[in-house]
C-alpha cells in the first residue's frame, strides 16, 4: 500500500474515531437525561401506577421480560446500572443480542486497531482505529433505535384517532389496543398489540401500559397512558382526552419544522466544523507532507494532537446544545 493513502486512513481514522466518540457520548446523554416535562410525567406514573421505573415491580418485570425473552446475564446487571443495552436493543427492534453486540464490537475494535498500527502513527491510529470500528456496532444500534422511535412518534396521532373513534362506536379499550394493532403498521401496531396479548392474559391493563412506556421513551406517549390511567380512575371523556393528545402531537410535529429549518445554519456549521480538520489534513500532506508529519513524530506535536481532539468533543458538544431545542 502506498504511503500516501497510508497517511490518508490514517487522518480519517484519527479524526473520525473522535467524531464518532463524540456522537456516541451525545447520544448516550441523550437518552439518559429528559425533559422537565418527561420527568414531571415520570413522577405522576410513578406515584398513579405506584411502580418505580428503574426497579420495576414484579407485574411491570412480566410485562418487560414477555415475549420469550431471556434474563438479562450477571454482566449485562452490572452494566444496566449505567447503560441498559437490553433496553436499547429492544427499542431499536432488531433481532441480536447483547452478547452478540459486544463480540462484534470486539472484533471490530482489534481489525481496526491492528490496521491502525500497521501504519505509521501506530501511537494515534492504533487507538483511533479500534475505537472508530468498535463504535460502529453501537452507533448502528442507536440509528436503528433513533429511526423505530421516530417511526413510532409520527404514527401517534393517527392512532389516537383511530383510539377514540373506537372508544365513541362503544368498544373497551382493551378493543382499541387491539384494533391499533391490527389496523397500522409497524412498530406501533407491535407495541400495542402485545400490550392487548398481555391485558388478555390477566395483566392488569395499567401494568401493560406501563411496560408499554418502558419499552417505548416517548413523551406523547406518556401523556397517552397517564391520561387513561387517569380517565379509568376518576371518570371522563377519554375519546375526547385522546384527540386533544392527537391536536398536541401534531403541533409539536410543526413546530419541530419550523425549528428544524430555523436551525439548519447551526447543524450545518457543526458539520463543517467537525469535517474541516480532515480535509485540511488531507489538502496540507498533498502540499507538504513533511510538515504535516511532524505532528505525529514530535511529541509536542503529538500533544497539539490530543489538544485538537478535546477541544473538537467540546465544540462538538457545544453546538449539539445550541442547535438541540426542545419541543
Amino acid at each position: 500500500m502506498p504511503l500516501t493513502l497510508i497517511t490518508v486512513i490514517t487522518i480519517v481514522a484519527a479524526f473520525g474515531g473522535v467524531a464518532a466518540l463524540a456522537a456516541a457520548g451525545l447520544t448516550l446523554l441523550r437518552g439518559r437525561h429528559g425533559s422537565t416535562a418527561e420527568v414531571r410525567l415520570e413522577a405522576l406514573a410513578k406515584s398513579t401506577l405506584q411502580s418505580r421505573r428503574d426497579e420495576p415491580d414484579e407485574a411491570c418485570k412480566s410485562v418487560v421480560f414477555s415475549g420469550g425473552e431471556e434474563r438479562p446475564a450477571a454482566w449485562e446487571q452490572q452494566l444496566a446500572r449505567f447503560f441498559d443495552l437490553r433496553r436499547f436493543i429492544r427499542q431499536a427492534g432488531v433481532r441480536v443480542t447483547p452478547p452478540q453486540l459486544a463480540l462484534c464490537a470486539a472484533l471490530l475494535a482489534i481489525l481496526g486497531g491492528s490496521l491502525g498500527a500497521a501504519t505509521e502513527a501506530a501511537v494515534f491510529a492504533a487507538p483511533a482505529g479500534a475505537a472508530l470500528a468498535g463504535v460502529l456496532p453501537l452507533l448502528w444500534l442507536f440509528w436503528k433505535r433513533y429511526q423505530r422511535l421516530g417511526k413510532f412518534e409520527s404514527q401517534m396521532p393517527d392512532a389516537m384517532d383511530l383510539l377514540a373513534r373506537s372508544l365513541r362506536a362503544g368498544h373497551g379499550l382493551a378493543d382499541g389496543l387491539r384494533l391499533i394493532g391490527e389496523e397500522m403498521a409497524e412498530p406501533i401496531s407491535e407495541e400495542f398489540h402485545r400490550c392487548y396479548q398481555q391485558q388478555a392474559l390477566g395483566v392488569p391493563l395499567e401494568d401493560t401500559l406501563e411496560g408499554l412506556t418502558f419499552r417505548v421513551p416517548n413523551l406523547d406517549l406518556r401523556f397517552f397512558v397517564n391520561a387513561v390511567v387517569l380517565q379509568r380512575q376518576t371518570g371522563g371523556d377519554t375519546a375526547e382526552v385522546l384527540d386533544k393528545i392527537a391536536h398536541l402531537v401534531r403541533q409539536r410535529f410543526q413546530i419541530r419544522a419550523q425549528v428544524k429549518a430555523l436551525t439548519g445554519e447551526g447543524r450545518l456549521s457543526g458539520v463543517v466544523l467537525l469535517a474541516m480538520p480532515i480535509v485540511l489534513g488531507i489538502y496540507m500532506y498533498f502540499r507538504n507532507p513533511d510538515y504535516l508529519m511532524v505532528l505525529f513524530q514530535d511529541p509536542l506535536g503529538q500533544k497539539l494532537i490530543l489538544a485538537a481532539a478535546a477541544l473538537q468533543m467540546m465544540g462538538a458538544v457545544v453546538i449539539k446544545k445550541i442547535v438541540d431545542i426542545k419541543i
